[in-house]
């Protein structure tokens, strides 16, 4: 009994929910040649995009506190420092009172990739057709966030009672927010390679799990998990992670296993039997 009410209190601690949202549309995503004139920082959200962010702050809403059904929870946000992330946060603020929100962080490691201050359409071409070849991984992998996020969590730099749901809301763009969930799930660069960009104001939502892991399977359906490119192993894994624990995610997840390898030996007397006819091989050569 003492012991499920420290797990029942571990994950009290945790917080309920983390929510991945992009942007709104931003005057780039309307017409690519305002990057050759604007700072990317500075490229703003159109009036479509505010649009977008104040019924992406609507839905979170409703989403958190079970439409009305549940009181006792906290928002904390982390924003990327650029100009059409920060005015989405303004705009999906409006959903929140001021005793909803226990804190923002404005966080540079999730920024989008930098191109440099203003990108010439032609050559921008060029590099983003260089970036689909080489791998979107690849081109630019932004480091020490979620460790930083951890930290937070662990050491409760956020600052909220146990008694309420904490949400963290992180609003950003759509590679990092890719890059995020590949890092947490641990998936392989091939996986990650086949994930669809998130839309504009669009949301991935990682809930607490009973077991204390994450899962996109609680709040989403099998369907949308398969549109954004996540394969059925990968939907099996998350719809195991709303009951799993941590200790167990090797046995579970073979598959996982598998893609490193060409098979597994079952036991030591395999191992020493493959080394053995390989040494017996090499006397032969």
């Amino acid at each position: 009994m003492q012991e499920n009410n420290l797990n029942h209190h571990n994950c009290r601690l945790l917080p309920k929910r983390i929510i991945l949202v992009r942007h709104g549309e931003s005057d780039g995503n309307l017409d690519t040649s305002a990057y050759s004139t604007t700072p990317d920082h500075k490229i703003s959200l159109t009036e479509q995009g505010r649009a977008q962010a104040r019924q992406a702050g609507s839905h979170l809403r409703d989403l958190i506190s079970g439409h009305g059904s549940c009181s006792d929870w906290r928002v904390y946000f982390y924003v990327s420092p650029y100009e059409r992330t920060l005015s989405t946060l303004r705009e999906i603020g409006k959903s929140f009172s001021k005793k909803r929100v226990i804190g923002v962080r404005e966080e540079c490691r999730i920024r989008e990739q930098d191109f440099g201050n203003f990108q010439v359409e032609g050559r921008m071409k060029v590099i983003k057709e260089t970036r689909e070849k080489f791998g979107r991984f690849f081109y630019r992998f932004p480091e020490g966030f979620l460790e930083s996020l951890w930290r937070d969590i662990d050491l409760n730099r956020l600052h909220n009672d146990p008694s309420h749901d904490l949400n963290l809301i992180i609003i950003s763009h759509g590679l990092a927010a890719r890059v995020f969930l590949m890092k947490w799930f641990k998936w392989t660069v091939k996986q990650f390679e086949l994930l669809n960009n998130l839309g504009n104001c669009e949301i991935r939502v990682m809930e607490l799990g009973h077991g204390g892991e994450y899962s996109l399977a609680i709040h989403h359906t099998d369907e949308e998990l398969l549109e954004w490119g996540l394969s059925p192993e990968m939907i099996e894994d998350q719809k195991w992670r709303i009951h799993s624990d941590k200790a167990s995610w090797n046995d579970h997840c073979s598959y996982y296993l598998n893609s490193f390898f060409d098979h597994q030996l079952d036991s030591d007397e395999d191992v020493t039997k493959v080394d053995i006819d390989s040494d017996d091989d090499s006397r032969k050569n």
